[in-house]
């Protein structure tokens, strides 16, 4: 096991950088292990490759440990998008979704729709996915009903326990990205887990995961579904897909990108989500309590039970610009978009960028009141 302080030494993102909710940076030991395994392949030493084709099974693994689904329900994708395509291209009925989704979920969905017509979507208003909102749009057609564990603009966290209590034993198909690794879900709850690894977890682009219960195993079609989706090693001749996650894949995955996810899964395994969540919900505060002081408005939920690692700023339509360049001259990196600023922290975020947060909201204050 390793300390909360230990892990966050395996990081040195630069000073002022507050924008994990986009990118996370990588850590020592994802670089070094991408580096041993590019290694691997470079050299191809007699018998080498053997530790490449473990990666998949050990991702598995990892993945399983966090999410208390078990190896055999989970499958590697490349980013959340694959993971929410096959979940969506596999329904057959109505599922229930915001308008305000990130568009991997409702790109997906309208795909489906559009390409299939056996998926028929009901869009929910934008605002707040919660349990009482989505019990009012019930209906006997819907048959699954997707959100994300963490809204991307407002920093909302979903109560996926309630949704769950109310949509009975409907499928629910969770876009987890904005919350996977610092945010203790109950996952099991859910049917459908979709993650990419290149935001809170720090594992770069190109890896990801689908975790998927039995009800889904049993419920969706495996309509992208390769050759490496089936119990054969190299079939000669078209078989049914495995029974398994196994057979939402189209080809085998890049073992690199595999060992890279597994390694800063393991890695945050070994320190424990519920720790790096205390870690980040505090540095959060202190970002809210920094834009208090400065009066600048705070539109994402301050309750700790609705929040994870975002913060959102408004403030007035003609004060965002002076806000942005402010953060933007202090070298402070963050999320600007319409009307808002996203600021998002990781354990790793250290004295000298509050500072420069600081430093900037001084300059914003400054520059409004003359």
């Amino acid at each position: 096991m390793k300390t909360l302080e230990e892990f966050s030494a395996g990081f040195d993102e630069e000073p002022g950088y507050l924008d994990f909710a986009r990118v996370g940076p990588l850590g020592t030991a994802v670089i070094e292990e991408e580096q041993a395994q590019v290694e691997l392949l470079r050299r191809a030493r007699f018998g080498s490759f053997a530790s490449l084709e473990l990666q998949d099974a050990r991702v598995r693994d990892a993945i399983a440990d966090v999410t208390g689904f078990r190896a055999e329900q989970v499958v590697f994708q490349p980013n959340t998008s694959s993971g929410l395509m096959h979940a969506m291209f596999g329904i057959t009925g109505g599922v229930l979704l915001s308008s305000a989704e990130f568009p991997a979920v409702t790109f997906a969905a309208a795909r489906a729709a559009e390409a299939l017509g056996v998926l028929v979507p009901t869009w929910l208003e934008p605002g707040p996915v919660t349990p009482s909102g989505i019990k009012q749009h019930l209906t006997k057609k819907t048959v699954a009903v997707a959100v994300s564990l963490v809204d991307y603009r407002t920093g909302y966290l979903a109560d996926i326990e309630g949704i769950r209590q109310v949509i009975g034993d409907r499928l629910l198909i969770v876009d987890a990205v904005q919350g996977f690794g610092i945010v203790d879900a109950p996952y099991t709850v859910a049917d459908v887990v979709a993650s990419g690894g290149q935001k809170w977890v720090r594992a770069g682009w190109g890896t990801g995961f689908m975790a998927l219960s039995d009800r889904a195993l049993e419920r969706l079609t495996p309509v992208f579904s390769g050759f490496s989706a089936t119990d054969e090693e190299l079939p000669t001749e078209i078989v049914q897909p495995s029974a398994g996650a196994a057979a939402f894949s189209m080809s085998h995955a890049s073992p690199v990108s595999e060992a890279r996810l597994a390694m800063a899964v393991e890695d945050i395994s070994s320190v424990g989500v519920p720790v790096i969540n205390a870690a980040i919900s505090e540095k959060v505060s202190r970002i809210i309590d920094l834009a208090d002081e400065f009066a600048i408005p705070v539109s994402s939920s301050r309750a700790e039970n609705e929040r994870a690692g975002i913060v959102v700023l408004e403030p007035d339509p003609d004060q965002l610009t002076v806000l942005t360049a402010s953060l933007f001259n202090h070298g402070v990196s963050v999320t600007a978009r319409a009307t808002t600023v996203r600021v998002s922290a990781h354990v790793s975020t250290s004295e000298e960028t509050f500072e420069m947060l600081r430093s900037s909201f001084v300059s914003f204050a400054s520059a409004v009141t003359v």
